[in-house]
Parts: structure tokens; C-alpha cells; sequence
């Protein structure tokens, strides 16, 4: 029997005379093949995410710091490990996916490493599903060489893996082969005429010695099974739960999974084993949208993300995301957004309860003096005291005129723009819609996320609405229950299917016309704590029972994300709403009842 090595090299001798087309080949087509070879594309960056054991995204030392387009998706070549699994397709991760990440971080997060861009492969259904219509999607294949290896790992890696870029210098491990002899993962058998990795005989040789060693994905056993309680998933009286035990800790590992935005973060605490939703106290970064908010998220992507970080939590917020401060290598975090101009400090609350103020202030002083950033048309002078050392900006604010349409509890509720064009269109057109029988069942199975009509159940009229739940399988009966979330009005409802109707695109393209918003400057209690459920009757009372039109002055918006059932992340308007024929506003009513928790801060009472 001829040796596996003898096996290889001969049959890469017979394919390099087909490519060349040499003597009895010389007439030969080649088949088709949906990858193509990528040429003369290495560069050297620092490895900023591993989105599993086969791919990572590293940004190119050749493109400015914090500049989104630095980041490189780059898929190890020739090799595939476990998959991460879809929560939302109710996927589970594979064995040793978790493991297989987890070695690479390890390894690789922050480190300087050479990228050898190999070749590129279409992705076709087969890969997994891909939008109706939508452009051929391409992944870039390469290799990626750690140039200062940690100790060990030059023993697991045959010697040809010191290669070089064009043959020349050694350039250190190959990942795919440290992937691959850990039992990470498998080799990808090519067909003849699909490009491979330049280094691919080394990495089966890598295989071979984790599948004689029986090690990880090659082993008999079960890999080991963790259950981690993800509080970002979880209704907010569950985070708050947590509270006292994290409190009680004074500074808690963590690592930081996720970067949402520039100043919020999903964390894992490997301590209690659960995820939570973290922001920076006192400290915000542009919203989504708004200038140098990408820039923000890049920063922190390159500084901190899926690093070993520290945290202090103070407080945790109403959408159960935790407050405090962080920490990287001894480093307070937010002092690196400030610095940098794509953060200001918020402490309407007062600054002393926020560890190494002053530190965040001289960070923001810098920045203002330098005019970086957000601070680029900053002029000293234009703010003014509000009798605190904190500052308020003299700009104008803006306003406008609303109709409340659905009060939800803890200062909490949504309006309408009076007398706005885009509401008396969208009646309209719903007013002229012919409402038919009910669709056949099983013709018409509507899923979460979807936007339909609705007949609301008080007075039987149809409204656009999003599905929040629906039942997992196809529709079985007219009786069968459905969540939806009225987005003109904010209000949601369980009606049957018997109430639900597909909309026609024209009339579900427009944007939900119902706007969350809060009370600015006091905190209401929720539902769930005491005097919640007076507060939500007095507010209820005071504006969607009075059937007046308000004035809603624009304090903030708040674009950190809070989760809001039915409508998803989107924005906050925090508001001083006013009667139009009143002069003291609801926020300051709602102060003079009694109706809010004792630890509200009654001291910006003059400011409502």
C-alpha cells in the first residue's frame, strides 16, 4: 500500500501538469469552481474579534486608528471548526465551539499577527441562508501567523509552519494549524481545482497528530456543558435581582463579549457565569447615527473588545442594564473616549458617586481645550452653572406638539406629533383599505417582527402592528393567538388570528408614528415597586385621559438601547412635557402629588 504522503505528492504533481496544461493535458478544461485565488494582499494588524475557532477580524495596521474601515473579516484557510450555532433559528452551538473561541482569545485578542489572503469563495445556499435577491456575498480566505507564539505553542506546530511571506523570513504559528492540533477543528478536503491554503499539507499533518492524540472534536468525550444565565435577554426585575451580589464585589472580572455602542457593552462574568448589559455611569457617547458614534464603537472595539476587563457596578437602569466603571489593564476606560473627544461626561445625579471622577473630568477638559470631535465647535463661555459644579448647555432646545397615545408606568409612555401630515396619510389609507375575510389558514402564517393589520379589540378598527410572539408552528386554527404591538399608538394586545389581515407594502413602509419617550430630570417607580401604580394612574390621568395636546421640550436622547417590548432598540426621548393651555409642566405635577421614590433628586424640581 502506497504511504498517504507518497499519496499527496504525486497527486499534486498530476494537478500542477492540468493547471499547466502540460503534454496529454494539454487540451484540458478545468471544472468550475466558486472560489478564486487572492494575490499579493498580505498585511501585518492586530487581531480585534475571534467570531469562532475558523474566523477572526483583524484590523489593518495600514488604516488610521479607530477607523471602522480597518477591520478585516479573515477565514482561516482550508480549515472549518465547530459551528457558533443561531439563537434566533434556535441553533445550539456545536461541541467545542465555545472551547475552540475561547483558546483563540486567549491567544490572539490584541496581538499583532501577519495575514496571508489567499484565495476568496462565493457564498451559495448551501453555506447557509442568504436574502431573496441580494448580491453575491464573497468570504476571504487566508492564513494568519503569530510572530511571538506563547510558550508551548511552537511545539504543537510541525517545523514547516515557520513559513515565510514569498519564501523569504519565517513569520512564526500558523492559527489554522494551532486550531487544528488542538482538536478544533477539521481540514476542508478540497476538490482538485478549488483553492486551498498554501500551507495545507502541514495542516493535515496537524490534523493527523490530533486525531492520534484523540483530542477535542476527535475524542470520545462530551465536551463539557455550561449554562450561562444571559441577563440581556431577561426582564429588568431579574437584572435587579443581581444587584446586591454584584455590588458586593468590589472589583468583578469579566470579559467583554460584545461592543453595542460606544459607552455599552454586553459582558460575561465568568464568576457567576451569566451575561450582562454594562454601561459607563455618567459618561455617553454619540447615538447611532449621530457624528463619530462609529468612531466611538471602532475605539472601543480595538481597546477593548473580548479583553480580560475589570468592573465596578454602581446602579443598574430601568432597562436592566448595570452601571459603573471599567477598567483594562489598570486603565479606567471611559477616561479613552473622553480623551479622544467621542464622549461627554452626563451627571445630572452629581459626580461624586462615579469612582475616578476627576479623572473622567480632566479627560473632558483636555478634549474641550484640544476641540476634538464632539468638542470641534466648542467655545468656552457658552455654558452655563446650574448652581453645581455639573453644566447645562445654552443651546436651543427642541420642541414639539404631541398627543399622548399609551401610558406604560415608570414616567414612561408614547405620544404622536399633532396634527402631523404623516399621521392623517396613514389614517387615510387605512381608512380606505377593503378589510377581507380572513385568509385560509395556512396561506397566511405571520412570524415575529412582521408588520400587519390588526383589529383592535376596543373598537374593532384596523391599525398597523408588529407580531411580538406568534406560535412556532404553522397556523392550525382562527382561534390561535398572537402578541402585536400597535406602532402608531404604542399599545399592545393579544389578538386571535382571526384578527389579523397581511398589509399591503405601500401601506407598511412608513415608519410606526408612535415615540417613546420619558420624563426628564425625575424617576417615576415602576409598576412592580411601591406607589408605581398610583404614579402610572396619575400620569395616565393627567395626559392620555385628559385628551389635551402637550408641548414636548427635548431634554436628551437617549440612544443607548434600551429594550422595549414589541418595538425593539430605538431611540428615547427624554421630555418636560407641558399642556398647551398650562403653564406648569406634568413633570413638575408629578413631583408636587408625591407620586415618585423618596431617592429621586428633588433639588432639578425648578428645572422641569
Amino acid at each position: 500500500m502506497m504511504e498517504d504522503e507518497a499519496k499527496r505528492k504525486l497527486k499534486a504533481a498530476e494537478l500542477q501538469c492540468k493547471k499547466d496544461r502540460v503534454k496529454m493535458w494539454g487540451n484540458y478544461v478545468p471544472p468550475a469552481t466558486n472560489s478564486k485565488a487572492i494575490h499579493d494582499q498580505n498585511f501585518t494588524g492586530k487581531v480585534v474579534e475571534v467570531v469562532s475557532g475558523d474566523c477572526l477580524i483583524v484590523a489593518d495596521d495600514a488604516v488610521p486608528f479607530g477607523s471602522p474601515a480597518a477591520e478585516r473579516r479573515v477565514c482561516l484557510s482550508s480549515i472549518r471548526s465547530p459551528k457558533m450555532g443561531n439563537p434566533r433559528r434556535e441553533e445550539k452551538p456545536a461541541p467545542y465551539t465555545r472551547e475552540a473561541r475561547e483558546f483563540l482569545r486567549q491567544r490572539l485578542i490584541g496581538k499583532q499577527v501577519i495575514v496571508q489572503m489567499e484565495y476568496s469563495r462565493k457564498v451559495t445556499q448551501a453555506d447557509g441562508p442568504t436574502t431573496s435577491g441580494a448580491a453575491d456575498r464573497f468570504m476571504d480566505f487566508g492564513s494568519v501567523f503569530l510572530p511571538s507564539p506563547a510558550k508551548g505553542d511552537s511545539d504543537e506546530v510541525a517545523a514547516s509552519s515557520a513559513a515565510a511571506i514569498n519564501g523569504s523570513q519565517p513569520v512564526g504559528v500558523n492559527i489554522a494549524e494551532l486550531v487544528l492540533a488542538r482538536g478544533f477543528g477539521n481540514v476542508v478536503r478540497h476538490r482538485d481545482f478549488e483553492e486551498r491554503s498554501n500551507h495545507y499539507d502541514a495542516l493535515l499533518a496537524a490534523e493527523a497528530r490530533a486525531l492520534s492524540g484523540k483530542k477535542g472534536i476527535h475524542s470520545a468525550k462530551e465536551s463539557p456543558a455550561m449554562h450561562i444565565t444571559d441577563l440581556t435577554v431577561a426582564a429588568a426585575k431579574k437584572a435587579k435581582d443581581f444587584l446586591p451580589s454584584l455590588q458586593r464585589i468590589r472589583r468583578i472580572p469579566a470579559v467583554v463579549e460584545y461592543v453595542l455602542s460606544g459607552h455599552r457593552f454586553k459582558l460575561y462574568i465568568p464568576k457567576i457565569t451569566c451575561s450582562i448589559a454594562f454601561s459607563f455611569s455618567g459618561v455617553r457617547c454619540p447615538g447611532r447615527g449621530e457624528p463619530y458614534s462609529e468612531e466611538a464603537i471602532s475605539v472601543m472595539r480595538r481597546r477593548i473588545m473580548q479583553r480580560d476587563v475589570e468592573i465596578e457596578v454602581e446602579t443598574v437602569d430601568r432597562t436592566g442594564t448595570f452601571l459603573g466603571s471599567m477598567w483594562e489593564s489598570r486603565t479606567n476606560v471611559a477616561t479613552v473616549l473622553l480623551e479622544a473627544g467621542l464622549a461627554k461626561m452626563q451627571t445630572s445625579f452629581g459626580a461624586d458617586r462615579i469612582a475616578e471622577a476627576h479623572l473622567l473630568e480632566q479627560a473632558e477638559r483636555s478634549a474641550k481645550n484640544q476641540k476634538l470631535k464632539i468638542w470641534e465647535n466648542y467655545v468656552e463661555g457658552e455654558e452655563v452653572s446650574n448652581g453645581n459644579t455639573n453644566t447645562v448647555e445654552t443651546r436651543q432646545k427642541e420642541t414639539l406638539k404631541v398627543v399622548v397615545t399609551e401610558v406604560l408606568g415608570g414616567g414612561r409612555f408614547y405620544v404622536q406629533s399633532a396634527g402631523d401630515q404623516k399621521v392623517a396619510s396613514i389614517q387615510n389609507q387605512l381608512a380606505s383599505l377593503s378589510i377581507k375575510d380572513a385568509p385560509i389558514i395556512g396561506s397566511f402564517n405571520p412570524k415575529r417582527g412582521d408588520i400587519v393589520l390588526a383589529q383592535f379589540s376596543l373598537d374593532n378598527s384596523w391599525n398597523r402592528a408588529m407580531i411580538v410572539t406568534a406560535p412556532r408552528a404553522a397556523v392550525q386554527s382562527p382561534d390561535e393567538k398572537f402578541e402585536v404591538f400597535y406602532i402608531d399608538y404604542g399599545n399592545q394586545e393579544t389578538v386571535p388570528y382571526s384578527a389579523i389581515r397581511p398589509i399591503d407594502p405601500s401601506v407598511s413602509a412608513a415608519p410606526g408614528l408612535a415615540q417613546l419617550c420619558r420624563l426628564a430630570y425625575i424617576k417615576v417607580p415602576s409598576l412592580e415597586e411601591d406607589f408605581g401604580a398610583e404614579a402610572g394612574e396619575y400620569l395616565h390621568t393627567v395626559t392620555l385621559g385628559s385628551g389635551k395636546e402637550f408641548k414636548a421640550v427635548i431634554e436628551e436622547r437617549d440612544t443607548s438601547g434600551g429594550k422595549v417590548k414589541g418595538q425593539g432598540t430605538g431611540t428615547e426621548f427624554v421630555i418636560t412635557l407641558i399642556a398647551v393651555d398650562d403653564e406648569i409642566s406634568v413633570n413638575s405635577a408629578m413631583l408636587q402629588v408625591s407620586c415618585l421614590a423618596p431617592w429621586c433628586n428633588r433639588a432639578l424640581l425648578h428645572r422641569c
